[in-house]
């Protein structure tokens, strides 16, 4: 099922690795920034890319953040921690209803990686906490975005997913098991986002001293790992 995916913030490396990676798969996407021309104006030149290098995917168009989410139905939220509960609170009641994907991660850098401590326990319960009535998911934050933005390279990595909402989890499944290499692991309800998060603070870490670009798999799973 094809859907309008909406990147809140997506004019970023994870923003537009994620694009890449929806519009292979057939999704109408667009990318979201506080102004429209800088949403349009990185969807041109992701759009122009893919033309030359994956002529098969679907066209990417960008606008403001409020414009891009208003006819979505599944938004993924890829801002940076500063500007997590502002953009959020600003976009508000549009997002009730919605599947809203958190793939934040709260950190900061002051000689490597640091955990920026969040009341909620972690970004994903801080979205659900300003948008009660929106079908908040975790997902996608322990993927490198280097590789997203390589079309045809398989990432080699799980997406763990969190959540309560059991359509909703199923549909984000979903989506992350289209991306080539990618698979999608039920990693629990939304309490356990906070130990997702922290992985990528840590991979974060792995991948500056080994200049890799590493993600993560749990071994031990059946093909298709959902609970």
């Amino acid at each position: 099922m094809a859907h309008r995916i909406a990147l809140v913030g997506g004019t970023g490396p994870e923003g537009r690795g994620l694009a890449t990676r929806f519009a292979l798969a057939g999704h109408d996407v667009v990318i979201g920034s506080r102004g429209a021309e800088r949403g349009a104006e990185v969807a041109a030149e992701l759009a122009a890319s893919l033309a030359t290098s994956a002529p098969e995917a679907t066209t990417v168009t960008g606008t403001d953040n409020a414009t891009a989410v208003a006819d979505a139905d599944v938004v993924v939220v890829v801002v940076p921690y500063t500007a997590h509960r502002p953009t959020l609170e600003g976009l508000g009641a549009a997002l009730d209803g919605k599947i809203v994907v958190d793939a934040v991660v709260p950190v900061y850098f002051e000689k490597g990686p640091r955990p920026i401590e969040v009341e909620a326990g972690s970004a994903t319960e801080e979205a659900k906490q300003i948008l009660p009535d929106a079908r908040v998911i975790g997902a996608f934050h322990n993927l490198s975005a280097e590789v997203l933005l390589e079309p045809h390279t398989p990432l080699d990595a799980d997406v763990l997913v969190t959540g309560g909402d059991k359509e909703a989890k199923e549909t984000v499944m979903a989506l992350a098991n289209e991306i080539e290499g990618a698979r999608a692991v039920d990693a629990g309800p939304l309490r356990y986002s906070r130990f997702v998060e922290g992985i990528t603070i840590l991979l974060i870490g792995v991948n500056g001293r080994y200049k890799a670009h590493s993600g993560i798999q749990v071994s031990g799973l059946d093909v298709g790992a959902s609970a």
